[in-house]
């Protein structure tokens, strides 16, 4: 992209230069903040009133903490040790209250002579530290502190009591005081920022400019400040973003693709003919959108998004047969062997002789539909590879081995990526650019993804729903098993499996990890913190000691096999034929099994440590049973206690079969990651101040303003601050992705 950095000096000084190099290198080291723009953009997190003070009521466990509250009590100990045998050394203990409850600050050593001068009882301060236990005690270990006090003897009680005081997203080596004083010193610069929103939008929607928002989120005389200043930072995230994405898809437009029609009573027709049921009205509308995208001259970009067994795979392979009908090829990418192989074995069972190609016994109109992955013999990987560059496979089938520079295309035309958060962009890449023209492309996900995320993670993809069950689907009933209060639920969870097994049905037991000495142990960072948290202190249930012991014990006298990521790929394939054929009673598993899966006999799935998964991931297992005739039944086993997020997180699951509202639920709780989708973790959100669940309403304005104003500007031509703005938003790591994307 061609962005031009605008002039816009002031905020581009290395903050090295204003606050000296030992404050800058925390800054860039901890808090990714390198000039004075940046540090302006680093808004406050909340704010408290000083005479109203924080719930020390609901601080969290091993997090660093700034609290404003009054000290109560103050108590200077001594006591021996081996550094003061006799008796000299010292430790203040301090108490602070907020009116909600009651913190202990302790200070030992040499530290205690100054917080024993200063905080006497009565005195307000703000402290931060990292929240502990200690007997059962929640404190802070010497709290840095900053103390509160009307320096102005003419200022009132009241405006000292009611000021605002912001407190910043902050670090251990960085207090949020420190921050504020360092906002105040770049803070002249402000009215130098170049505003991104074209001044017609601004005005339209009575914005304030951004330099005064930047005063008022920094220094706030009043709730209305802030109300008004994060009503324009908001649009202004949720408007950069949407005009980088509208950008994309109009560069999009404009690349050359070949237009694929299916050949009327050509492969796709018979495929219809010979198909045993009808297509349901979601299947059929969704259809007609990728074919009207597969028409074009311009690479389709579509998301393909539908609940766990709404029949995306049918939509998918009736997209590839059109493209094969007009002399193209289509490649499928699976994110697992497994997969791979599941996908290969009901396409070609789906397409009977017309996936017989050049066989004999197969159908005028058919083709040949090959299976590629890294575990092939070499014999048979040469072969799919030499029907790949002749044309003579029609559809290939497989893992990241497709991306493989070896693999050469006849005339690939279209890519289907399955489950699209398990692969890189420089893999769906690396595929894209093994056509003559760019293919196009439809990405499906079984992970329903709210409205505001798919205009955000996947703005540059046009989406379709499937949200209709095939007829013939059965309703799936999930309860929560508390294992840890009531044992004598788990015993009649496997009354249940054996229940199902005497019906002729099947049972799928899921574990967090495999259980083998390669196993690395829980880590204890991964541990949600909660002192009564005692079950996360074991390592997650293990799929060889739990087959074991169910073999052994309840289940005992019943077929059961495990099937886990480090077996042969050959065993993984045998045990899923055998679970599919009937031959197997159980499959004790990890969640290789959570995508794709089909085996419409097995009713039940018993999750063991559900508390370790997330809720998009629960709601994908449960989405392996009730996929036959017969009822669905998912059991989610923990031993977390009942006033726990984690038991809220289940029984919230439990209660709806509605994958888009349990994907707000999961979102709400993790927040965005970084919605342009390189730093899922760790890395600074590039949202501050919008929410992707909340300002729905915003985020779909700014995409209608940003496409129109792209529509008539690709260039954004006389807008230096828009410019500028992506310039930033898109470094070098999040330009690529879009690029990509």
């Amino acid at each position: 992209m061609d962005l031009v950095p605008a002039l816009e000096e002031p905020l581009k000084q290395p903050l090295k230069s204003v606050l000296g190099p030992a404050t800058a290198k925390v800054m860039a080291e901890h808090l990714g903040l390198h000039s004075v723009g940046d540090l302006l953009h680093h808004y406050p997190r909340r704010y408290e009133e000083r005479g109203q003070l924080t719930h020390l009521a609901d601080l969290p466990m091993d997090e660093h903490v700034t609290v404003v509250a009054m000290v109560a009590d103050a108590r200077l100990h001594t006591f021996a040790s081996a550094k003061a045998p006799r008796g000299k050394g010292q430790r203040l203990e301090v108490t602070i209250t907020d009116g909600s409850g009651r913190l202990q600050l302790v200070f030992f050593g040499a530290g205690v002579h100054k917080p024993h001068k200063e905080l006497l009882p009565g005195t307000r301060a703000m402290f931060a530290g990292k929240v502990s236990v200690f007997n059962r005690r929640l404190q802070l270990a010497h709290p840095a502190y900053e103390l509160l006090s009307g320096d102005d003897p003419a200022e009132s009680v009241e405006s000292w009591a009611g000021a605002l005081i912001p407190l910043y997203p902050a670090t251990a080596k960085l207090e949020s005081w420190k921050i504020g004083k360092a906002v105040q010193t770049v803070l002249p610069s402000a009215p130098e920022a170049l505003d991104p929103l074209p001044p017609a939008l601004r005005e339209g929607r009575g914005l304030v400019s951004l330099p005064e928002a930047l005063l008022k989120i920094h220094r706030p005389h009043t709730k209305a400040d802030i109300a008004a200043a994060r009503d324009r930072l908001k649009w202004d995230e949720a408007f950069v973003l949407q005009v980088a994405l509208a950008r994309r898809r109009h560069a999009d437009a404009l690349l050359p693709a070949v237009a694929r029609r299916p050949t009327p009573d050509g492969l796709l027709t018979a495929f219809d003919d010979r198909l045993p049921f009808t297509l349901t009205d979601g299947q059929r509308k969704v259809s007609k959108e990728i074919f009207d995208d597969l028409a074009t001259e311009h690479p389709m970009h579509r998301l393909l998004q539908g609940e766990v067994g709404s029949g995306k795979t049918m939509v998918a392979l009736r997209a590839m047969l059109a493209v094969v009908d007009a002399g193209g090829q289509a490649a499928m990418l699976a994110p697992t062997e497994v997969l791979a192989q599941q996908h290969h074995r009901s396409i070609t069972e789906m397409m009977g002789e017309l996936a017989e190609g050049g066989m004999l016994g197969g159908a005028d109109h058919a083709t040949k539909v090959v299976l590629l992955t890294g575990s092939m013999g070499t014999a048979a990987r040469r072969q799919a590879m030499l029907d790949l560059v002749t044309g003579e496979a029609g559809i290939v089938i497989g893992t990241h081995a497709l991306i493989e520079d070896k693999v050469q295309f006849h005339d690939l035309g279209l890519v289907v990526v399955d489950e699209q958060h398990r692969f890189g962009v420089e893999q769906r890449d690396a595929l894209r650019g093994k056509g003559k023209q760019p293919p196009h492309l439809l990405v499906m996900t079984a992970t329903p993804i709210p409205r505001t995320v798919a205009m955000t993670v996947f703005g540059d993809l046009e989406t379709s729903v499937l949200d209709q069950l095939p007829a013939g689907r059965s309703p799936i009933a999930s309860h929560v098993v508390p294992a840890a209060d009531k044992p004598h639920f788990l015993a009649r969870a496997w009354e249940r499996v054996r229940e199902e097994v005497t019906k002729g049905h099947q049972a799928y037991i899921v574990c967090p990890r495999i259980g083998d000495d390669i196993d690395e142990p829980a880590d204890p960072k991964k541990a949600r913190k909660s002192a009564e948290d005692e079950a996360e202190k074991r390592p997650p249930l293990a799929v060889l000691d739990i087959a074991d012991h169910l073999a052994k014990g309840p289940l005992t006298g019943l077929r059961v096999e495990v099937l886990h990521g480090r077996m042969h790929p050959d065993d993984k394939d045998a045990v899923m034929r055998r679970f599919a054929a009937g031959d197997t009673d159980v499959l004790v598993a990890t969640t290789v099994i959570e995508v794709g899966v089909n085996v419409p006999n097995a009713t039940a799935m018993v999750i063991m440590d559900a508390d370790r998964f997330g809720v998009s991931q629960l709601h994908q297992l449960r989405g392996r049973v009730g996929r036959g005739s017969a009822a669905g039944l998912c059991l989610l086993v923990t031993e977390m206690p009942e006033a726990s997020p984690a038991r809220q997180r289940l029984t919230a699951v439990a209660a709806t079969l509605d994958g888009f509202e349990l994907s707000r639920i999961d979102l709400e709780q993790r927040r965005e990651g970084d919605v342009l989708g390189q730093a899922q973790s760790g890395a600074r959100s590039s949202l501050r101040v919008l929410a992707v669940i909340e300002d729905e309403e915003i985020i779909a304005e700014a995409r209608e303003e940003a496409t129109a104003l792209v529509a008539k500007n690709p260039e954004l031509t006389d807008l230096p601050g828009l410019r500028t703005a992506l310039e930033a938003l898109l470094d070098e790591e999040r330009e690529q992705y879009l690029e990509k994307g």
